[in-house]
C-alpha cells in the first residue's frame, strides 16, 4: 500500500450487486408464528422475574438509606468538631487547604502531547495557508484550461513547495486530466494532493532513521547562525540523556565567544559535560579534545557545534575538512550523521542554503526547526525533491522536549490533513 492510502485511504466506490446482495441480506421474510409465540412466553417470564428483582432492590434501598442516614449524623458532629478546631487554630484550616491543593495538584491529568499531536500544531500555519489558497483557487475555476495550470502552478510555488516541484507537478496534473478527461477542477483537488505525496514518497526509500552505532555515534551539525543548530543540540542532549545515554557536547564553532557560551550553558542546563578550547582556538583541535574524551570516557553520543559563516566558503570548507580528518583520526568511520540545521521561516532561502552547504560537505540529513513559526513548511516536499537530502530531525517549538526524529508519514498528514 502507498503513502497516500495509507493516510488517505483509497477512494472505492461499491459495486451495485454488494449493494443488492446486502439489502436483500437484512429483509425478513419470515412469516412463522411459532417463534413469535416462544418469543411472547419469554418476555412474560422476564416480565416476571424484574418484578420480583424490583422488590428485592426496593428493600435494599430501604435499608441502604437508614444506614445513610446514620451516617450522615455521624459526620455533621465530626464537621461541626473541625470547625471548632480551626476556630481555635486558623493555622489548622491553612494547612487543610494547602494539602487539598496540592493534593487536587498531584490528581489532575497532565496532558501529553502525542506525536501526531505534536505535528498537527507545528503544521497548522502551513496547512492553513496551503489550504485557503488551495480552496480559493477552486473557487475562482469553473473549468480546467490552461490558465487553471499556470495559476496552480503559481500557487505551489508561493507555498514554498519549490519551482521544480511546482513544475513537475502541474505536467504530471496536465496529463492526468487528459486522462480522466476532467472538465472540472474540483476532480482534480484529490489528484493534487495524491501527486504531492507521491512526490514525497519516490521509490520508497526515505532514509529517515539515525544512523546509530553500538558503540559512539558521532554527529557533525553545520548551518548558519540563528538557525537553532545550538539549540537543537541542547534539545537532543536532553533527549538522548533521558533516554539513558551517555552524551556530551563539543563547542568547535570557536569564531563567536558567544557561541561557545551557549552551548556550555546548554550543557549546565542538561547536565552533560561540554568540551571548549581557549578563545579563538583551531576547532579542529577543540574537537580532537573532544574525540579523545569520548572515547575514554565511554561517551555513547557526541554532538559537535561548528561555525556557520556560509559567506567565507573557501575558509568554512577547509574548516570542515579539516576537522572531518581529525574525527577520522580517532574513529575512522565516524561522523556518523553530518546535519543541516534549516530554519523552516526562510521557505526558498533555506533551500538555498541546502543546496550550498551540500556543495561544502558531504550531508548524511537535514534539522528543520522553527516550523510552529512559519506558514512555509512545503520546503521539506522542495529539499526532498531537489537535493534528495532526508529531514532526519524536527523541531516542534520552544520546549526542551520540542524535538524529535522525523516521521514522512506524520509530516504530510499534519500538513494535508483535511484538504480532500
Amino acid at each position: 500500500m502507498g503513502l497516500f492510502d495509507r493516510l488517505f485511504g483509497k477512494k472505492e466506490e461499491p459495486k451495485i450487486e454488494e449493494v443488492v446482495k446486502e439489502a436483500l441480506e437484512n429483509l425478513d421474510l419470515s412469516e412463522d408464528t411459532e417463534p413469535a409465540l416462544t418469543e411472547a412466553k419469554e418476555v412474560s417470564q422476564e416480565e416476571a422475574e424484574v418484578e420480583s428483582s424490583e422488590e428485592v432492590a426496593l428493600q435494599e434501598e430501604e435499608n441502604q438509606e437508614t444506614v445513610e442516614e446514620s451516617q450522615d449524623s455521624e459526620l455533621v458532629v465530626e464537621v461541626q468538631q473541625e470547625e471548632v478546631a480551626e476556630k481555635e487554630n486558623p493555622e489548622l484550616e491553612e494547612s487543610v487547604e494547602e494539602n487539598n491543593s496540592e493534593v487536587l495538584e498531584a490528581e489532575r491529568p497532565q496532558a501529553e502531547e502525542t506525536v501526531q499531536e505534536k505535528y498537527d500544531r507545528s503544521l497548522k500555519k502551513t496547512r492553513t495557508g496551503f489550504g485557503a489558497r488551495l480552496n480559493a483557487f477552486f473557487a475562482n475555476f469553473r473549468s480546467v484550461d490552461e490558465e487553471f495550470f499556470e495559476e496552480l502552478e503559481e500557487l505551489l510555488i508561493m507555498s514554498d513547495v519549490g519551482v521544480q516541484v511546482a513544475s513537475n507537478l502541474t505536467e504530471e496534473l496536465r496529463y492526468e486530466a487528459k486522462l480522466e478527461n476532467a472538465k472540472k477542477p474540483d476532480a482534480l483537488r484529490r489528484v493534487i494532493i495524491e501527486k504531492l505525496v507521491e512526490l514525497y514518497e519516490k521509490d520508497g526509500n526515505y532514509d529517515e532513521s539515525i544512523h546509530f552505532q553500538d558503540g559512539l555515534t558521532v554527529m557533525l551539525f553545520v548551518g548558519v547562525n540563528g538557525v537553532g543548530k545550538t539549540t537543537s543540540i541542547g534539545k537532543l542532549a536532553h533527549r538522548y540523556k533521558q533516554a539513558g545515554k551517555k552524551v556530551m557536547l563539543v563547542a568547535a564553532d570557536t569564531f563567536r565567544a558567544g557561541a561557545v557560551a551557549q552551548l556550555a550553558e546548554w550543557g549546565r542546563r542538561v547536565d552533560v559535560p561540554v568540551v571548549t578550547g581557549p578563545e579563538k582556538a583551531d576547532p579542529a583541535s577543540v574537537v580532537f579534545d573532544g574525540m579523545e574524551r569520548a572515547v575514554s570516557e565511554g561517551i555513547d553520543i557526541l554532538m559537535i557545534d561548528t561555525a556557520g559563516r556560509l559567506q567565507n566558503k573557501d575558509n568554512l570548507m577547509a574548516e570542515l575538512e579539516k576537522i572531518g580528518r581529525i574525527i577520522k583520526r580517532v574513529v575512522p568511520e565516524a561522523p556518523h550523521e553530518t546535519f543541516l540545521a534549516l530554519d523552516a521561516s526562510t521557505g526558498q532561502n533555506a533551500l538555498v542554503q541546502a543546496k550550498e552547504f551540500s556543495k561544502i560537505t558531504p550531508l548524511t540529513g537535514i534539522v528543520l526547526t522553527k516550523i510552529d513559526g512559519t506558514a512555509r513548511g512545503g520546503v521539506v516536499l522542495a529539499i526532498r525533491e531537489e537535493l534528495n537530502i532526508p529531514v532526519k530531525l524536527i523541531g516542534f517549538g520552544e520546549k526542551i522536549d520540542d524535538i524529535g526524529e522525523f516521521n514522512s508519514e506524520n509530516f504530510m498528514k499534519g500538513l494535508l490533513e483535511g484538504l480532500i
